[in-house]
């Protein structure tokens, strides 16, 4: 049982089902500032109150801070899970991966696995591998809760033995045939949103606000 459900099991115990929706109805007329751990919590028990589907987004020795921070960033205010698969090439305290989701990285839920095959053993749902040399468009299939999307190194990809085995769950975003690929955050981005679309975006603000004028009706 992981961390975070150690947690929800407690408080599940405590407060119940109707304890569980009291509290977030108090907190639904609160102001809480966007950035908050106490606004990601409230999102965590909404997840659960309502059984709201897990997006989990794995990223395999990634090399670039830089991508790891905007996938970061693509995490926290989507709710996704962000796996990170060692060895990777950077640590978590360099200048570039804070620059890019330092102000996001403490409302992660973020999980490390020790190597790919770890990574494998300890995956609980469906899998699927982005990768340029999938025969399935990354919009093909339904994502199912739980599901994981797996993207490799931006140097090298994913294993090719792993994906011979699994031709049905590798998928590609179509794109001209003479470019090599897409920058490894912006492909995150697009299959988590693929996702979240499929899912009618649940618990996230479809509607934004003009900040000096509103909205005509």
């Amino acid at each position: 049982m992981t961390h975070s459900r150690i947690k929800w099991y407690i408080i599940h115990r405590k407060l119940g089902k109707s304890g569980l929706l009291n509290v977030l109805s108090f907190f639904k007329t609160a102001y809480i500032p966007r950035r908050s751990g106490t606004r990601i919590a409230l999102i965590f028990l909404q997840r659960q109150v309502f059984l709201l589907p897990t997006l989990n987004l794995v990223l395999v020795e990634p090399q670039i801070p830089q991508n790891t921070g905007n996938i970061a960033r693509t995490c926290a205010v989507t709710g996704a899970r962000l796996h990170l698969v060692k060895p990777m090439g950077f640590t978590v305290t360099d200048k570039h991966l804070k620059r890019a989701g330092l102000d996001y990285w403490h409302l992660l839920d973020l999980h490390y696995h020790e190597n790919l095959d770890a990574f494998l053993q300890a995956a609980d749902g469906p899998c699927y591998f982005f990768t340029t040399k999938g025969k399935q468009r990354y919009c093909d299939p339904v994502f199912e809760d739980n599901c994981y999307l797996i993207f490799g190194r931006e140097d090298a990809g994913l294993p090719e033995a792993l994906l011979a085995k699994h031709p049905q769950q590798c998928l590609r975003l179509p794109m001209l045939g003479n470019a090599r690929s897409l920058n490894l955050s912006n492909t995150v981005a697009v299959a988590a949103f693929e996702a979240l679309r499929q899912w009618d975006f649940p618990q996230l603000e479809t509607a934004g606000q003009l900040r000096d004028f509103n909205w005509e009706e």
